[in-house]
């Protein structure tokens, strides 16, 4: 080998060698070895969460309908197509359920909602199955659902301890969750994972955004004025494994960061990390036209939904603001200010907001443990609106 090729080689196994530790870092609260079952691995979150439990040392099994797909996967991980396939004498200490027809790839036809419906409840109530036949149970069930089970709403704050409206996402994640709560009466501990708009350049929210974004065509969707309620990919995966080792989270969790933004703010931010301007703006009318409810329920409405029961039980995100995670995400120095994100003082030193998360874990903390609901005025004292 010449020595030109030789150093390319060491530097390539000197980068694979840093993203597997810095994977690996994502699971640090996974304290013990854990044999942890994911469904929906080969997805832009599932993907993320299988090479850092596979990085940590973990057992990783891994279950695809397609095991082509699995082979972009970081070894080591057993690879399953079908859950009869693990023995009832298996032993699986978590499951992580994020299989799913995607929703915002399509067209809401009748067929599409259909796949989207039975693609969830299917692989969950096979997941029931395999929890009642399992001489030794998991201790959780970590179960996909998102944010969306809230519905449309304007300026309320909301938390997991609020009710949702109808709406055909609504109805979705209602019978997702309805049909993970079924491992209960198997003594197992389940999570409903309400998941927001997550942030990574591989997938997620901004595979369709970046595009635009770069050709400086980007901008806010309709009036601009509807809440992002988001979170970064490593954080979730970071959430996930907190969620596996803490005991008191079970129910509903909000998967999302304690910032959200207007949707107009959002543009701003990205543009700005691109370096790019926003200052384009599409029409309601003609995304409605379109896309029908998908444009109303994904992107003309919105939530602001803050994580109370995460903060409550002493997680802290790395990106708990919108400018960290697109800083970390494109290498952009944070800005300052976000236009219409919510009030907040910055503590430069761990570019958190002062206050914010802390103030709102001891506010939520006593209703996670009592089981209360937590007022929408006492989150928004919490966080420092008046």
């Amino acid at each position: 080998m010449r020595p030109n090729q030789a150093r390319l080689q060491a530097d390539r196994l000197g980068r694979d060698a840093d993203a597997r530790s810095y994977a690996a870092e994502l699971v640090r609260a996974l304290k013990e070895p854990h044999t942890v079952l994911v469904t929906g691995a080969t997805g832009f979150i599932g993907s993320r969460l299988a090479q850092a439990l596979a990085a940590a040392g973990h057992d990783l099994i891994v279950l695809t309908r397609n095991p082509a797909k699995a082979a972009d996967l970081s070894p080591p991980f057993r690879l399953i197509t079908d859950l009869d396939q693990l023995p009832s004498a298996t032993r699986i200490d978590a499951i992580v359920n994020l299989a799913g027809e995607p929703l915002g790839d399509g067209i809401w036809t009748r067929g599409k909602r259909r796949r989207i419906m039975a693609s969830r409840l299917r692989i969950t109530a096979k997941l029931v199955r395999l929890i009642a036949r399992l001489k030794l149970p998991p201790k959780v069930l970590i179960s996909a659902s998102a944010i969306s089970w809230y519905g449309r709403w304007q300026d309320e704050v909301l938390t997991e301890f609020d009710g949702g409206k109808r709406g055909f996402t609504h109805r979705v994640c209602e019978a997702w969750e309805q049909t993970a709560r079924r491992a209960q009466r198997h003594g197992v501990r389940v999570v409903r994972l309400r998941i927001g708009q997550v942030l990574g350049t591989q997938g997620g929210l901004l595979r369709g955004l970046l595009l635009p974004f770069r050709l400086g065509l980007g901008g806010a969707i309709g009036s601009g004025t509807q809440w992002l309620s988001w979170i970064e990919r490593d954080d979730l995966v970071r959430l996930i494994a907190h969620c596996m080792v803490t005991a008191e989270l079970s129910g509903p969790v909000n998967g999302t960061a304690p910032t959200p933004v207007r949707n107009r703010a959002f543009a701003q931010a990205l543009g700005r990390a691109l370096a790019r301007p926003a200052a384009w703006r599409f029409p309601a009318v003609l995304l409605q036209a379109f896309a029908g409810d998908l444009a109303d329920e994904l992107l003309l409405g919105g939530q602001q939904v803050l994580p109370a029961k995460i903060l409550a039980s002493g997680f802290e995100f790395r990106h708990p603001t919108l400018a960290s995670a697109l800083a970390d995400l494109f290498g952009a120095r944070p800005a300052r200010k976000i236009t219409d994100a919510p009030p907040q003082a910055t503590c430069a030193a761990r570019q958190e907001p002062a206050g914010t998360a802390p103030t709102l874990a001891r506010v939520a903390s006593p209703a996670l443990q009592s089981g209360n609901r937590v007022a929408p005025a006492s989150v928004e004292l919490a966080r420092g609106r008046d």
